[in-house]
């Protein structure tokens, strides 16, 4: 049986910090000074966590599986843990490109985040974005940021775009009417070269432009009050530099997070590993000095070819002391068995996976006790 601290407790602890006998008010760290009271209670209750467990997360996890699609209340990970994962990665793909099955997918899509969130998890939103200069997907690195940014010749069709993403947050709702929290998580990866807003095909501040105006436009134009904003490029190889070069500012930014698969994708591989480490190390001390939250936002190792992969790693982050501040990590989706990132039963990494799990110091969504948008 998992041994843990019960996260009811730890945000019971935490809480004494921000209420007092009389008032129980929620102070807000969060970049909206009009974020709903369970927006501000996930974004506490995630910092306060940081050094105390960390949450696992996976993309798509209640969709599909390794031989299973669609089935209600299951996940690869539930199969092997008995517990789904505390956070559930999805994408906005499919909701903003314009192609007529926006509807459809919005639809199906709120199904499983609202799904989540009754069960007490977390719902983070990439968003694979089209290019909206040819017309083609996020792959085609024709140059785009300065078309869509205000005066561009695509600046209104991104901002019909940004009107389906704002939609579809504000569609999500619970039975009760509360707006449920989301981390959204656009241009990711942007030191990379691979999507049209990667660090060769924009200058810094064409990035940074586009990030402060997505936010101030779902913000303070649409009024979503229920988003946390997360900052994710890509590897920075122990360079804080390269992480702060595209950095939009503390005032638009919750989550410093950022993706690594790289330099993860070896543990026999100690230097990557280590350079993998020491990058989070950084960006969890800029979080801990700005209050914010610090997070692994995408990583994993495709099919899981070492089935000690997910305890080796975890050990490594959490013995360093500045690395094992991180809040939460996220594993890529179990699109079929050549593309998986999450043990299903009877691969190998099961066994390994299972002592994951059983460690106190990570946390599923049984261990989170259905406590994260609240603040005792």
């Amino acid at each position: 049986m998992k041994k843990i601290i019960p996260l009811w407790l730890i945000f019971l602890f935490a809480a004494l910090n921000i209420c007092n006998a009389q008032n129980a008010t929620l102070q807000n760290f969060t970049i909206d000074a009009k974020a709903t009271t369970e927006t501000k209670a996930l974004f506490y209750n995630l910092k306060n966590v940081s050094g105390k467990g960390v949450l696992l997360g996976q993309q798509d996890a209640l969709m599909y599986g390794i031989g299973w699609k669609g089935e209600f209340d299951r996940s690869d990970v539930k199969s092997v843990t008995g517990s789904h994962p505390a956070l559930f990665g999805w994408d906005l793909e499919s909701i903003a490109k314009g192609d007529g099955s926006e509807t459809q997918s919005a639809e199906k899509l709120e199904s499983y985040c609202l799904q989540a969130y009754k069960m007490g998890g977390i719902n983070t939103l990439s968003w694979h974005v089209q290019n909206f200069v040819t017309g083609k997907n996020y792959y085609d690195t024709t140059k785009c940021v300065s078309a869509i940014l205000p005066g561009g010749e695509k600046h209104k069709e991104f901002t019909a775009a940004l009107d389906k993403v704002a939609a579809f947050i504000k569609s999500l709702k619970s039975d009760k009417g509360v707006a449920v929290p989301v981390i959204f998580r656009p241009f990711h990866e942007n030191t990379g070269n691979w999507f049209w807003w990667g660090k060769p095909f924009c200058t810094a501040q064409e990035y940074k432009s586009l990030w402060q105006f997505t936010v101030q436009y779902l913000r303070d134009k649409k009024g979503l009050h229920n988003i946390l904003y997360a900052f994710s490029p890509d590897r920075i190889s122990g360079n804080f530099d390269n992480y702060m070069e595209r950095y939009p500012g503390d005032d638009y930014v919750d989550v410093l997070g950022f993706d690594n698969y790289y330099e993860l994708k070896d543990i026999n591989d100690e230097k990557s590993v280590e350079l993998a480490v020491k990058s989070i190390g950084q960006i969890c001390n800029y979080a801990s000095s700005k209050n914010k939250i610090a997070a692994l936002t995408e990583t994993g190792q495709e099919k899981i070819v070492q089935p000690n992969w997910f305890t080796t790693v975890f050990n490594k982050i959490m013995s360093d002391t500045a690395a094992s501040k991180i809040s939460y990590i996220m594993v890529w989706r179990n699109a079929h068995t050549g593309h998986f990132y999450a043990p299903y039963p009877s691969h190998p990494s099961e066994p390994d996976f299972k002592n994951f799990y059983n460690d106190a110091r990570t946390l599923f969504l049984n261990d989170i006790g259905k406590e994260i948008y609240k603040v005792k």
